[in-house]
């Protein structure tokens, strides 16, 4: 007769939860600002303690601040813990006003009031062009990938064409090794690289990009797997039959196959390239006051938030059942939740825009359009966030400057070299000393890329020529031979 033991044991188990709040805290910091707004009045609908202050409602405001007395007894009230309730809901309630108050005096001490003259959303609105390029390369973040082995995934992304395709005998392990990333380790990354979204991305042939976009139990079926490898060719062109022998199946099995191939995107490169422009609001201001910058943020609703001045008689008055009470009480504390989440916001755009000026000195007070390499941690070090909330701010905002309107992310650069020092160059470096050497050469004997990189290196910078040819065409400048004059 067999025995049953039984054992009772004890296991640790670590996890993050996340709790709405938090969440709600989370999503507010990414969005923009017009997005934000949205967002706001959104929630003050749901929130009918809160509303926005309109011009005839001074008048209400003045009123109800005379209602700032105790509460009248008008209605019987049910219980002690009720009254107490009430009293507790009172205090709240300005504590709550005081909040707004606080507020409104924030906004006007950082500088939000406008000028008669300044422009609403509709005049400041811009057109800008964004890099979806960068968006892609931006799924890296999350994996913390030594700089080295981003600096190798941009190259190896930027060496793509149109489509999104490297040349068949592009040598990985050669770029690899420029960036002391192992042969192995390059594999593994262009593998990372081709399950980004979209999936194909710096895939050598057709092929090896429809095989990257293959679900996991795709990939797993030997005949899909084998019609988008071995048997590509064939596919192609349409020699259904010839495939249906070789796997002993039947040519509708194969065109069942070949219909879902069909779905897969053999050009996932135009997916990525730069987007049409679009009409964005900067989320913030950069101002040069008396040789410093100071941060504006450019939120034009936030400081119109007060209580509904129903509520407020209502409170003050004292009309409440244990229902109401418990009600009031919710919404109080939501909408002091609300507020804090979106100053918290603002203090963290003004802390990556300060940080970012730092770190960005010749750009912003020498007016050298150069930005040096700059990445996400640095700037978390700095202020003591984390990465993911550096990615948070930065994601689809834009900071005027007196330079013009960037996006946030523009202000974080990779490296297109080094120079003697082995100090990092940045792109936009090497573009200015690209277009400098072009505009001062002898038309007559234009530089040659191999010129231009001997030239950089002379004065310490040590370029690529292939990195030259291609920020060159970035900037659309001709080749030598068609410069000549």
């Amino acid at each position: 007769m067999s025995s049953m033991n039984q054992h009772i044991s004890l296991k640790q188990k670590q996890e993050l939860a996340l709790k709405p709040k938090m969440l709600q805290s989370l999503k507010m910091l990414a969005l923009p600002i017009l997005e934000l707004e949205s967002y706001i009045r959104q929630e003050l609908q749901s929130n009918p303690l809160l509303e926005l202050r309109e011009e005839k409602e001074d008048d209400d405001l003045q009123e109800t601040s005379s209602d700032q007395s105790a509460p009248e007894s008008n209605t019987e009230l049910e219980d002690v813990d009720t009254q107490e309730e009430v009293s507790e809901a009172l205090t709240e309630a300005r504590q709550l006003t005081d909040i707004l108050d606080q507020w409104n005096e924030y906004h006007s001490n950082s500088g939000y009031q406008r000028s008669e003259g300044e422009k609403d959303h509709g005049e400041s609105l811009i057109r800008y062009e964004e890099n979806s390029k960068e968006t892609f390369l931006e799924q890296l973040y999350p994996l913390d990938l030594p700089e080295p082995e981003i600096e190798f995934i941009t190259e190896i992304v930027d060496s793509c064409d149109v489509y999104g395709f490297l040349t068949p005998d592009y040598d990985l392990h050669a770029v690899a090794h420029r960036y002391r990333v192992s042969g192995r380790r390059a594999d593994e990354l262009h593998e990372i690289v081709l399950q980004m979204s979209p999936k194909g991305i710096t895939a050598r042939s057709i092929s090896e990009c429809l095989f990257a976009q293959l679900s996991e139990e795709q990939s797993k079926n030997p005949i899909i797997r084998g019609m988008v490898c071995e048997h590509f060719d064939n596919l192609i062109h349409r020699r259904y039959q010839k495939i249906a022998s070789h796997f002993s199946v039947s040519e509708d099995t194969i065109m069942t196959y070949r219909e879902q191939i069909s779905k897969l995107d053999p050009k996932p490169g135009l997916r990525i390239l730069s987007s049409n422009a679009a009409y964005v609001y900067p989320d913030v201001t950069l101002k040069l006051v008396d040789g410093e910058y100071v941060v504006v943020i450019n939120d034009h609703i936030t400081p119109n938030i007060i209580i509904s001045p129903r509520y407020r008689k209502m409170i003050n008055k004292g009309y409440f059942d244990r229902q109401t009470v418990s009600y009031v009480r919710e919404r109080i504390n939501s909408a002091k939740f609300l507020i804090k989440s979106i100053y918290m916001r603002m203090r963290t755009l003004e802390q990556v825009s300060l940080s970012i000026v730092k770190h960005q000195h010749d750009f912003f007070y020498n007016g050298t359009g150069i930005m040096l390499p700059l990445t996400y941690s640095v700037i978390a070090q700095d202020i003591g966030k984390s990465e993911s909330t550096i990615s948070r701010v930065v994601k689809h905002k834009y900071a005027e400057t007196p330079y013009g309107i960037f996006a946030f992310k523009a202000f974080f650069t990779s490296t297109a070299g080094r120079d003697d020092n082995f100090e990092d160059i940045s792109r936009q470096k090497a573009k200015s000393c690209i277009i400098r050497l072009i505009e001062a050469e002898n038309k007559k004997k234009p530089l040659s890329d191999q010129k231009l990189v001997e030239i950089l290196k002379s004065e310490g910078l040590n370029i690529s020529r292939r990195i030259i040819n291609k920020y060159r065409d970035e900037l659309g400048i001709l080749n030598s031979r068609l410069r000549q004059q």
